[in-house]
């Protein structure tokens, strides 16, 4: 059994989705700043400093802090704001990636066109083909 796990384990495909895994969190983190620290506060400088995340809706009256995060801790609240961050977070990291796939496809489709361009034949230039065509009706002429 431990054999059959190794050889489970060390398969070329779970070595490559772990591998894809660690990169893939790794860059989730760089697109959470991108987003969080670049893309936002622009947006924010923009709408007059407007942020999503503290907009919510009491759901009990006891709640009346002004603060999302305060009021939690009095009541159920709706925070609606923080949904409309997230889904302009998402919206944001969805461009991104896109346009990454995109740049990744297109280096992808440059490399197989270099590929297929060395895989042909080079061309024989016509006095190579005129010389080969002499020499084999010379070789015909002295068979016969």
């Amino acid at each position: 059994m431990w054999q059959e796990f190794k050889q489970f384990a060390l398969r070329g495909n779970v070595v490559d989705l772990a591998i894809g895994v660690i990169i893939g969190a790794a860059f989730g983190r760089i697109v959470e700043s991108l987003v969080g620290d670049i893309f936002m506060p622009i947006i924010g400088a923009i709408t007059g400093g407007l942020d999503f995340s503290n907009y919510f809706t009491p759901l009990s009256k006891n709640v009346t802090a002004p603060a999302l995060a305060q009021a939690k801790a009095q009541g159920a609240v709706l925070a609606w704001g923080n949904f409309i961050t997230v889904a302009i977070n998402f919206a944001i990291i969805a461009v991104i990636l896109f346009l990454v796939v995109k740049g990744i496809n297109r280096m992808q489709r440059v490399a197989d066109a270099k590929a297929e361009e060395a895989k042909k034949a080079p061309e024989i230039p016509a006095d190579v083909k005129l010389l080969g065509e002499i020499r084999d009706l010379l070789r015909d002429r002295r068979a016969v």
